[in-house]
């Protein structure tokens, strides 16, 4: 008995784990740049690191399912690789809670790609979500002096973009079961390098003048911190419901506000926090669909 309650409890706090650690993210993230480490220098390195370390010997082993599957898995890998690189831009450059919350519109994004892509039916209740979801995303991003509400910064792109790519990198998952969980939980990582690199290779940019410990700090978060992450969500994943998982995963929310009232001296409007309410209320309803489907 006290066995099978621990194997309940497992994808439980795996699952906590990663939200914390997600919700987290954007500390270590600051810190890195203010050690003249940008985003996506960031981004190659870390991920790069994981890759080296982790990554490449179970690529290697899982070889065969590569050239089965090469097409579906590069397609993976970009649609993963833009979420984490957007959602690590948009969280140096934007403020913590107000780009999680954007994030947290991949509900409306889930439920457009589940209907184009699965051929999913578009529910009475599928139809509440979308309309919740539009109004907390206008209401957060409502400006009178800017008029129509349109994404007011990069960061706010960022952070919608990513959320989007996390929704549709969901449905490519969902879609394709007969590949392993380690080889699509690695294909974040190199789409990450590959865009990453693309973009530094684009704008020209040249290697970074900072110390070393920074760069050996990037890598340090990219193999104990966003792979320990990107598996912990796997596990976890795997080996629950997806109302559930989706449910905990907004635990990401609370660490992400509690710590940036801690530690920033951001300030989050309440129409903000309202709009929050209503993107949050979407996701609820999603895994809840979920549940009774």
């Amino acid at each position: 008995m006290a066995s099978k309650r621990l194997h309940e409890l497992l994808p439980v706090g795996s699952l906590l784990l990663a939200a914390t650690m997600w919700g987290l993210l954007w500390f270590p993230l600051r810190l890195l740049q203010d050690g003249g480490l940008d985003g996506v220098w960031t981004t190659l390195i870390a991920y790069g690191a994981a890759l080296v370390v982790i990554g490449l010997p179970l690529l290697w082993r899982e070889r065969s399912e590569y050239r089965r599957h090469f097409a579906y898995l590069v397609i993976l890998a970009l649609v993963s690789g833009w979420c984490n690189l957007a959602f690590i831009l948009a969280m140096l450059d934007g403020t913590v809670v107000r780009v999680l919350l954007l994030f947290y519109l991949s509900p409306l994004w889930a439920v457009l790609l589940g209907r184009v892509i699965l051929g999913e039916k578009m529910s009475h209740q599928a139809m509440i979500v979308l309309a919740l979801a539009m109004i907390g995303a206008l209401m957060m991003l409502w400006d009178p002096a800017l008029g129509f509400p349109w994404p007011q910064t990069e960061a706010d792109w960022m952070a919608i973009s990513s959320g989007f790519a996390f929704a549709l990198s969901n449905v490519l998952i969902r879609k394709n079961q007969a590949v392993s969980i380690s080889n699509k939980a690695i294909s974040a990582w190199w789409g990450g390098i590959i865009l990453a690199g693309g973009w530094l290779l684009a704008s020209g940019a040249e290697w970074p003048q900072v110390q070393p410990d920074v760069v050996f700090a990037a890598a340090a978060l990219g193999v104990f911190g966003l792979a320990l992450a990107t598996y912990a969500v796997q596990f976890g994943v795997t080996h629950m419901p997806v109302h559930r998982s989706a449910v905990i995963l907004l635990f990401e929310l609370i660490i992400g506000a509690i710590s940036a009232e801690l530690l920033t001296d951001e300030v989050v409007r309440a129409v903000e926090w309202i709009g929050g309410a209503f993107i949050l209320a979407a996701a609820w309803l999603t895994a809840k669909r979920q549940e009774e489907g």
